[in-house]
């Protein structure tokens, strides 16, 4: 298997190919996998970006063949991405009322543990045109972990120090995608850097290998590398891929890396965060590289 790219300090890399193809090919063990699925949300609609109306749809990757479609779907790429995680390993998975509920079934199908299901509210969400039903400002994220008996990793201290001292709710005020992130170019379903921020270092250590078998532009290669984790990606699209090669060389310049660190939100100031970054335990047993 060849990787589309290799950063030269083998601490991000991208494939091209269907995740669930690509999985199977390989044996490794990911502290943590984030998978930002296709929501099947294009359905013709009308939504609102930059104050212009513009149409929902994504690609045929995001159009829906139906109900045991979805669902087979979920259950073919959970089920070889489970087999990736570590047995203390945990997975989030992002998504809407068009997707989410056929991942919460497979998940409980293939013996995952549901821990949470994380709120996120966008503190800047696009107006409702139709004026008919309120405005759309939320997407779920499920954290669930391999195994029912084996403990996980949570960096409990970490996320309450971030939450001004108390205890964090699972729902997580963030803004979308700032002008900043679409430096070089945007993913028409792209997280925002803080989001995946919080998420990566609330389960895993420094050093932990994290896996995204959807990774379109890789905010969470951007954000696992900013953090000093380790990263896999796949994708099928070719744009998107080229977009996550662009991106990871530009934080190749140490004064954009560290700018982008210090625009991760949820601090109370901006050394904060690289005051808690050196503060995390780190992990020397996170394992040998890629075998490619």
């Amino acid at each position: 298997m060849q990787s589309f790219y290799k950063s030269p300090d083998r601490r991000f890399t991208i494939l091209q190919g269907d995740c669930v193809e690509v999985l199977k090919q390989f044996e490794f063990g990911f502290d943590m996998i984030f998978a930002d699925p296709p929501y099947f949300l294009s359905n013709d609609g009308i939504s609102v970006q930059s104050g212009q109306p513009v149409s929902v749809n994504k690609g045929e990757w995001d159009r829906s063949k139906g109900y045991d479609f979805v669902n087979d779907f979920n259950y073919q790429w959970l089920s070889e991405a489970r087999k990736k995680l570590k047995e203390n390993g945990t997975i989030w998975i992002s998504g809407t009322y068009h997707n989410i509920f056929s991942v919460a079934q497979m998940l409980n199908e293939l013996n995952f543990k549901i821990l949470n299901v994380v709120t996120w509210v966008k503190t800047n969400p696009p107006p409702n045109l139709a004026c008919r039903c309120f405005t759309h400002s939320s997407e779920v994220i499920i954290w669930a972990r391999k195994n029912k008996t084996t403990p996980h990793y949570f960096n409990y201290e970490l996320m309450r120090e971030i939450n001004g001292g108390k205890q964090m709710k699972d729902v997580w005020e963030l803004p979308a995608i700032a002008q900043w992130e679409k430096s070089c170019g945007k993913h028409p379903t792209q997280k925002p850097l803080a989001l995946l921020a919080r998420i990566i270092q609330a389960s895993t250590q420094t050093g932990a290998w994290i896996l995204d078998p959807f990774t379109g532009s890789s905010t969470t290669g951007i954000a696992a590398n900013l953090l000093d984790r380790k990263f896999l990606g796949i994708d099928k699209e070719l744009p998107f891929l080229e977009m996550s090669h662009r991106r990871r060389e530009e934080i190749n310049n140490l004064c954009i890396a560290e700018r982008y660190r210090e625009k991760i939100q949820g601090f109370k100031d901006k050394f904060q965060h690289g005051d808690l970054l050196l503060q995390e335990e780190c992990r020397t047993d996170y394992g040998e590289d890629l075998p490619f």
